[in-house]
């Protein structure tokens, strides 16, 4: 193991041993302009108590030039991840003077040139361990600090930490901002910003509270920044969250910045929250974007108990954060603001994450066995997060809201500021619901895989509930009958299944639905009758939810290869013009492209593809004009027109400025129907060159490499190949828009001849780069061969390498070998 790679024994042994008082850190990113300037100084005190005489402080930079131990300085032993600290005794002040490097893949201190103004921007992202890339620290959740920073930046820079300035210092040309300490925090959600941002104030107060909100984005995205809203979805969230857990915001400030090439969609540092500038529309958003954008400025506000208040003490217990803030984003958002139907969303579209990871081979219990950090990395996944709240729900519905709540308020104050595991949540939980929940948790937590219920009639007529892996589920079954062009909810029917065949009496309808309301984890299966009701009159069902049910169950069964790929294309070709819900739409209109491009028989793929690019043109001119619908099918038809060209001449058209009326073409917009027409032969280098030129922006650019990369001759993905693999300075953005274009258009005539090379350099991939960018990768370049043979063949003969690497190719040998059974069966 090479020492980056932290494991959970060796850390449990040193936060046993060190006790920190206090952590003083000092950063110098006066000459972060410069562009050639590569690192910036960076000075830690740490004040600790220690049982044990030598430990090791975490760092990764480009050098370590001092190590001064109370007061004496030692010879700088540092391997380029972990600092030798010996001399310790009872109480210790170790000061480390070292350079950190900026970033250009998101982890650690990253730094953003804007190319339309040159000016430039700064901000951490630390999670798992990446804080070690800014200070020299104990990298563990479990080791608690007070963390002073002192940042020197150029004069008239927003400087940002966790807490607000105690002290400004403003020199010529430069400024030194001290911040207030913070309160205990682990070294992973510390974090600072420094640039000329934008930013918009607000307050928020509640009693005795005051509480100070900005909302900050780099100055050429100010335009886009709708503070407005995002404010006031913030204001709500403290006063549900405040309400809900009877615990005041305790981190004094809410600042939320939006930051450019972002790894993330959010993360949850006390007092200084970042987003992904994804979240800002240049123009044009649905409904459903800004639905998506509360849910996670309420996911990650839900962080502030749940993960920086009471925290893990490893990563096996991630989902004590993750799971928690999961469910409480769409339940906060449901309640809470405008965003009513959340839960609508999460049925069809979260949960698809959870059930696709569940099926995999290396799925995990949403309480892993975490022994490592490059095995942390990997488990932000959809059992942590997406399953880990739909098992929140069940729980929920089988304990109560008042109970669940209480527990959750028993816990904070029982724990706060400290660290914990599974059974302190279950401890607090069981004595406000009287329940013993450890049967729960077995049957829950513990396990792996997910249940799949369908309706059978026995031999003897008799109606049988059957589950596949049975585990306790609390669900409500819904009978739905057509009534005058409408599909109605006439009855609903509560039941309590533990076994693998339960008998049921089940009354006659039109569409008989199981997991009614979603209350349950498990795929449901749909009897012939009610597909037969569901492929006639599924956009005639009125409730949005049950709705979201059925599309889940119909995509669900795709994926198994249960129902025929082209019966679920005709479904969505009949019924998803006439979706209602914006956030179902978008879900529906990805995974049809996806079944047509995966799971259709080889032999009618063409056929599929015309008749999805017929299907999103028809739909774009039947929407109203100017409504979120208008919008997702536009995108849907760009999508699918990089497979098909039988509209690149109206994709011309719309590009040339003759939309269809109230169609906001955005340059997002206008770069996805260019980098389709390029895909499919129809534009080239000038028109690329045209397009950047029209937006000379951070987006453009990165969406400049995707076209010219995706350009269809074997000479031009050849050099996007080795640019991918050779180019280390391509920053994670860029490097995500050349794999793009290499995939592009699902040409495997381009790039097969590399499908050898690719498992020839992974395992270098993975040694020299970062996990985030081997991982993008070992991921996004993994080829769709024809068979297993090559992907077979790496996993037999690399027995040794990295566990996380071979995890990452064990799932993509998963997804391929799924590709290869689905397409067969539909021949058969």
């Amino acid at each position: 193991m090479h020492t980056a790679n932290l494991t959970r024994e060796e850390t449990a042994a040193r936060s046993a041993a060190i006790s920190v008082r206090s952590i003083r850190v000092e950063l110098d990113l006066t000459g972060a302009p410069e562009r050639a300037r590569t690192g910036f100084p960076t000075v830690t005190t740490l004040e600790f108590s220690s049982t044990v005489e030598s430990t090791w402080l975490d760092f990764i930079g480009e050098s370590v030039e001092r190590v001064i131990v109370n007061g004496a300085e030692q010879e700088v032993v540092h391997d380029g991840a972990r600092i030798a600290v010996h001399g310790l005794v009872d109480a210790n002040i170790v000061r480390v003077e070292a350079v950190g490097a900026y970033s250009r893949s998101g982890e650690g201190l990253h730094r953003f040139h804007d190319p339309v103004d040159d000016r430039t921007y700064l901000y951490t992202q630390y999670e798992p361990a990446d804080s070690r890339r800014v200070m020299a620290c104990f990298e563990q959740p479990d080791i608690k600090a007070s963390y002073t920073f002192v940042i020197d930046a150029p004069a008239g820079w927003e400087v940002l930490s966790n807490q607000s300035a105690a002290a400004v210092d403003v020199g010529v040309g430069v400024q030194r901002v001290e911040f207030a300490p913070t309160l205990p925090i682990s070294s992973y959600i510390t974090s600072i910003a420094a640039g000329p941002y934008a930013r918009v104030d607000g307050d928020w107060r509640r009693d005795e509270q005051h509480i100070a909100l900005g909302v900050l984005v780099r100055q050429s995205l100010a335009q886009y920044l709708e503070s407005h809203e995002i404010l006031d979805v913030t204001r709500q969230g403290l006063d549900f969250f405040t309400d809900a857990f009877d615990y005041p915001y305790p981190w004094g400030k809410y600042d939320q910045i939006f930051v450019p090439e972002y790894n993330l969609g959010a993360m949850e540092n006390p007092g200084l929250v970042t987003f992904t500038e994804a979240y800002l529309s240049r123009g044009a958003a649905t409904d459903a974007q800004r639905a998506a954008r509360a849910n996670t400025i309420l996911h990650e506000m839900a962080h502030m108990w749940f993960g920086d208040l009471v925290t893990m003490k490893w990563w096996d217990d991630l989902w004590l954060k993750e799971s928690f803030a999961d469910y409480m984003g769409s339940h906060a958002s449901a309640v809470a603001t405008r965003f009513h139907d959340a839960w609508v969303k999460f049925a069809a579209n979260r949960k698809a994450w959870a059930y696709q990871q569940d099926q995999l081979p290396t799925t995990h219990p949403i309480v892993a066995d975490i022994t490592d950090l490059e095995a942390a990395k990997l488990n932000f996944d959809g059992i942590t997060y997406a399953k880990g709240a739909a098992v929140l729900k069940q729980l929920v519905a089988f304990v109560g809201d008042d109970a669940f709540f209480e527990g959750a308020r028993r816990y904070f104050a029982a724990n706060a500021f400290g660290n914990t595991t599974l059974d302190d949540f279950l401890v607090e939980l069981s004595a406000v619901s009287g329940r013993d929940m450890s049967a729960w948790s077995r049957a829950w937590l513990q396990t792996t895989g997910v249940s799949t219920l369908e309706v059978e009639t026995d031999a003897e007529g008799a109606t049988v509930l059957v589950q596949s892996d049975p585990r306790p589920h609390r669900l409500r079954v819904g009978f739905y009958d057509r009534v005058e062009g409408r599909v109605i909810r006439r009855e609903q029917m509560a039941i309590d299944i533990h076994d693998e065949r339960t008998p049921v009496d089940l009354p006659d309808a039109d569409l008989v639905l199981l997991n009614d309301d979603d209350l349950t984890y498990a795929k449901v299966r749909l009897d012939e009758a009610s597909l037969a009701t569901v492929q006639d009159s599924l956009s005639a069902v009125e409730d949005p939810l049950a709705r979201a049910v059925i599309w889940s169950s119909l995509w669900n069964a795709t994926r198994d290869g249960e129902l025929p790929a082209t019966r679920y294309t005709s479904i969505v070709r009949a019924h998803a013009p006439r979706e209602s819900n914006i956030g179902l739409l978008a879900g529906v209109l990805a995974n049809a492209l996806f079944a047509i491009r995966h799971y259709v028989a080889d032999d009618v793929t063409r056929d599929e593809q015309r008749r999805w690019v017929e299907t999103a043109w028809s739909a774009l001119h039947a929407a109203d004009a100017g409504s979120d619908a208008q919008l997702s099918w536009a995108r849907a038809l760009a999508a699918a027109s990089a497979f098909d060209d039988a509209r690149a001449g109206d994709l011309r058209a719309i590009l040339d400025g003759d939309a269809p009326e109230g169609l906001i073409v955005d340059p997002d917009l206008r770069w996805q129907l260019l980098t389709a027409l390029v895909t499919t032969g129809h534009a080239g280098t000038d028109e690329i060159a045209g397009e950047q030129h029209r937006d000379d922006t951070g987006s453009g650019r990165t969406a400049t490499r995707r076209a010219l990369a995706s350009r269809p001759d074997e000479a031009v993905r050849a050099e996007a190949w080795a640019a991918a693999w050779g180019d280390e300075s391509l920053s994670n953005d860029h490097l995500d828009a050349v794999i793009a274009g290499v995939r592009a258009g699902g040409r495997r005539d381009l790039i097969a001849g590399f499908d050898e090379q690719y498992f020839a350099r992974i395992g270098d991939a993975w040694a020299g780069r970062s996990i985030e960018l081997a991982r993008r990768l070992v991921v996004g370049l993994f080829p769709a061969t024809p068979s297993l043979a090559l992907v077979d063949a790496w996993i037999a003969e690399n027995g040794s390498a990295p566990a996380a690497l071979r995890r990452v190719v064990v799932e993509q040998r998963d997804h391929l070998a799924r590709d290869l059974r689905v397409r067969a069966a539909q021949a058969q």
